[in-house]
């Protein structure tokens, strides 16, 4: 048997697991209904086009994203608050991003922002 097969048969076992932390593992690696949608607000924050981005990340919001993607989406809205100097929705959807997922980090250039570095540590460290 190759290692590909084991790999299958492993990964076809462990679907069928329907442990809670087996069912938590699964939600990684689904695909999310929103997970288009947030991939192109994700790239209209990349490009500068803010207004459409928001727009764009909400709708993923509605459409339903796994819980890492959730808290993307809530960490990129809040960046955008932020920048647009609405320090409390920007600390409203640092919340959400990290109700969402608790182990939430920025990145070091990301939390070196003179904005929303400061808002995000003082959430985080509120919890």
């Amino acid at each position: 048997m190759t290692r590909g097969m084991i790999v299958l048969v492993l990964v076809a076992a462990l679907a069928a697991c329907e442990s809670a932390p087996m069912q938590s593992l699964q939600k990684l690696f689904q695909s999310s209904p929103g997970s288009g949608t947030l991939k192109a607000g994700l790239k209209q924050y990349d490009d500068g086009a803010f207004a459409d981005s928001a727009k764009t990340l909400h709708a993923a919001i509605g459409e339903g994203l796994n819980d890492p993607e959730l808290a993307n989406a809530h960490k990129h809205l809040a960046f955008m608050h932020c920048a647009a100097n609405r320090v409390q929705s920007c600390r409203q959807d640092f919340r959400m991003a990290l109700a969402a997922d608790p182990s939430l980090e920025l990145t070091p250039a990301e939390a070196g922002h003179p904005v929303w570095g400061p808002v995000f540590k003082s959430v985080k460290a509120g919890r």
